[in-house]
């Protein structure tokens, strides 16, 4: 059994896979080549948004969104303490300052509440994570930025693919990132991500940015990165982007399935009113978290903790000076959570297997 099935994934797609990396290798142009401008043209539709921009990480994503903003030294940036580092790194990488908020017990999404109590003077931006695969609560922190003059900047880099309210993730004001890292809902073959915006001004910096801050070659108007997505894993995405609302189907169906089986014993993911979920990780929550995940290890079946130690308590974020017990919720959650196997290719006989072991460890 594998957390995440990507070789029958590539079974799967092989043909169209080959065919679209071998039109690269003919002809020979990886970088910023038509594969990639037909894959910003594509995804941008699919999202609704006016832009595109692939780059070479979510991360990458994340730090030029926040540089086309020109963010730095004494500016503070809210966000989650319950996300991946790179969330809050690309702020502290730009010698600005990271504010964290505690997020809602049931969404594990920031809480908009404890957001808006977060903003001072010195706030210039808000980072939601759409965590696990569901949109955050976009329209709140909308409207918290509309009233302190802020921008948002969603990261997405779990949940492209979901919707809010019929719209699609990274396709809200002001801007939106994702990440095509192999595991993500719709993942490339190394790392790569995308910016995606309708503000053409957001736009205009974006594209200089990302290529070493020159809009013409060899004149350099910025301090920019080299922040491209190459043209084979352009190729890569395109063959799977085909396939990938059918995958989404097949995602929310292996959720509902856990979901109805287990939630007398663990507590199952809540998809929000006007969410979809893609679920870039199924997440249950028990008080045994350590001892499940060891019994299900012994049992053949592998598990993940998507996050076991939240941001303000990381060694890298020491110099904020929060406490341990600073952001409570999330702390909790930390000792709680345990994602289990998924993909669009995982079989209901492994997701029976995963059942079984689960409500064998609870006695159920």
């Amino acid at each position: 059994m594998r957390f995440v099935d990507l070789h029958s994934q590539f079974a799967a797609y092989e043909s169209e896979i080959r065919e679209q990396m071998d039109a690269v290798l003919k002809t020979a142009q990886f970088i910023l080549g038509p594969k990639g401008a037909e894959l910003e043209r594509r995804l941008a539709a699919y999202v609704g948004a006016k832009h595109a921009f692939g780059c070479s990480s979510g991360t990458d994503a994340l730090l030029l969104s926040l540089m086309s903003y020109g963010v730095g030294p004494g500016d503070e940036i809210i966000t989650s303490p319950f996300t991946f580092i790179a969330t809050a790194e690309v702020i502290s990488l730009l010698g600005a300052t990271p504010v964290f908020a505690d997020i809602d017990p049931v969404s594990y999404n920031i809480d908009p509440v404890k957001m808006e109590e977060a903003v001072t003077k010195n706030t210039r931006g808000i980072i939601p994570v759409s965590l696990y695969g569901q949109c955050a609560d976009v329209e709140a922190t909308l409207r918290i930025a509309s009233e302190y003059s802020l921008f948002v900047i969603e990261d997405g880099c779990q949940s492209f693919g979901a919707e809010r309210n019929g719209k699609r993730s990274c396709g809200f004001p002001h801007i939106g990132t994702t990440s095509f890292f192999p595991s993500k809902p719709l993942g490339c073959y190394g790392d790569g991500g995308m910016v995606f915006t309708s503000d053409d001004g957001v736009a205009d910096r974006i594209s200089g940015l990302r290529n070493h801050g020159q809009w013409e070659r060899y004149r350099h108007r910025a301090i920019g990165i080299n922040g491209r997505l190459d043209e084979i894993q352009a190729a890569v995405l395109l063959a799977k982007f085909s396939r990938f609302p059918s995958e989404l189907d097949r995602r929310a169906a292996a959720g509902a399935y856990y979901s109805k089986a287990l939630a007398d014993v663990v507590a199952v993911p809540a998809t929000a009113q006007g969410n979809t979920h893609v679920y870039a990780q199924y997440s249950i929550r028990t008080e045994r978290r350590d001892d499940l995940a060891a019994h299900l290890s012994e049992n053949g079946v592998p598990t993940a903790i998507h996050y076991p130690v939240p941001l303000h308590r990381q060694e890298a974020f020491a110099r904020l000076g929060y406490g341990e017990d600073d952001f409570p919720v999330s702390s909790q959650v930390s000792r709680e959570i345990l994602s289990l196997p998924m993909s669009a290719f995982l079989s209901r006989q492994d997701q029976d297997e995963v059942i079984r072991q689960i409500r064998r460890f609870f006695g159920k």
